[in-house]
């Protein structure tokens, strides 16, 4: 599962611009063999004066955090084409906000922590997961 959680001040981004980039997120894993309901995007709009940084209120800012539970990177290479592709999907919703903060991470959480409707995942590239790519739906395997 991806889990990306997007705090943000009010303003940046529009309902329009909120469903197309949890598309292109979604689109992206979606190639990569994962079933399109794996990935969870949840916006938090938080007022300025409930995002500091530095100590000090922050009027325009972004901070993303992404949980990768289904897949992880397996070395540093990976890892820094993970951190140039969530860029490259967040910079045309963000980089036209004139002074805008924004930072995000990625944190590669075990699996054996991870459930979907009462049931485990199966194994990544499995044919069972492969169903439920397919049907973009659980079921007991």
């Amino acid at each position: 599962m991806p889990l990306w959680t997007i705090h943000h001040t009010p303003g940046i981004f529009s309902d329009e611009e909120k469903q197309e980039l949890s598309s292109r997120i979604t689109d992206h894993y979606e190639k990569i063999g994962l079933p399109r309901f794996y990935v969870v995007t949840l916006f938090h709009e938080t007022r300025p004066e409930n995002i500091y940084v530095g100590g000090e209120p922050t009027p325009a800012g972004v901070r993303i955090t992404i949980d990768h539970i289904a897949r992880h990177n397996p070395d540093q290479e990976s890892r820094r084409r993970t951190a140039q592709w969530v860029k490259g999907i967040l910079q045309p919703h963000i980089e036209r906000k004139a002074g805008l903060h924004w930072e995000f991470h990625v944190d590669e959480t075990s699996e054996d922590l991870w459930m979907i409707n009462g049931l485990v995942p199966p194994p990544g590239g499995s044919d069972a997961e492969k169903s439920w790519a397919e049907n973009n739906a659980t079921a007991p395997y």
